[in-house]
């Protein structure tokens, strides 16, 4: 992967993590989310990748005026089309460090887990969870519906396929670069793609870890979750983990070489 700078300008330094944070007219609002990340997070070099849809969007001149005392932060334009998974393909595409943490930029998910995550993922596992449901994990507001389907599919993939994360929904969550490039992305609607990035590690048995967090509902602006439209997307995925206790390959060490071999069977 040939690691491009802000609108271009090619990275002098590989970071030896990314965080991406897609956007949708955040405003000012960017402004504290992008101060909490870098003080609570203390590895360095350090690529903050704010991905946005168009130039129009009233994240970028307040990006833009950060970044001088931001040196890390860089903004990426999303040219795979509109909406938040293509957003989160982009950064994850767009990214340069063997890890990457997905992020929202409405300041739901804490950064202060970020440090551990990274340990985690530093001990092998492909996968770090940021977990609402694991013990020590909190969430605090919502729509009752989704936090309740959310929970429940969380708990019950970690408890019968033995995914190693209480919360395979959530969507802060850090990934190996060794995963990345391990297989392709089928997601096709908004946030499944942490769900099938989750499922498939699963399916590889790379390994999966998880961190307790408290995740806080939005206090500004309105969220673009749509459930009744991504649920059938969320199952999709959902069944794919179920299904990997009956065709999951053999136990075998994990390396980037031999997962990468490893074949992706999406029908089961």
């Amino acid at each position: 992967m040939d690691p491009r700078g802000d609108r271009g300008r090619p990275l002098l330094v590989q970071p030896s993590l990314s965080i991406v944070i897609p956007v949708y007219n955040e405003g000012e609002h960017i402004a504290g989310v992008l101060t909490s990340v870098l003080a609570a997070v203390r590895s360095r070099p350090l690529e903050v990748l704010v991905v946005y849809d168009f130039e129009g969007d009233s994240t970028i001149p307040v990006v833009q005026r950060l970044q001088p005392a931001m040196p890390g932060v860089r903004l990426l334009r999303n040219d795979r089309g509109p909406g938040v998974l293509n957003a989160l393909k982009s950064g994850l595409s767009g990214s340069a460090a063997p890890y990457v943490v997905v992020m929202m930029a409405d300041g739901s998910d804490d950064p202060s887990c970020i440090d551990r995550m990274l340990q985690h993922a530093a001990l092998g596992a492909a996968v770090v969870a940021g977990s609402r449901y694991m013990a020590g994990g909190r969430q605090l507001g919502g729509p009752p519906l989704k936090r309740s389907l959310s929970r429940a599919g969380g708990l019950s993939l970690h408890r019968l396929a033995g995914v190693g994360t209480h919360d395979a929904t959530n969507n802060f969550k850090l990934y190996s670069r060794r995963l990345l490039d391990a297989i392709t992305i089928e997601s096709t609607a908004g946030f499944e793609l942490a769900l099938e990035l989750t499922v498939k590690a699963h399916r590889l048995r790379m390994p999966i870890a998880e961190v307790p967090t408290t995740w806080r509902d939005r206090t500004q602006g309105q969220s673009r979750f749509n459930l009744w439209k991504w649920l059938p997307h969320y199952l999709r995925w959902y069944w794919f983990g179920l299904a990997s206790l009956w065709v999951r390959p053999p136990s075998r060490p994990s390396s980037p070489v031999a997962d990468a071999e490893t074949p992706i069977d999406t029908a089961a």
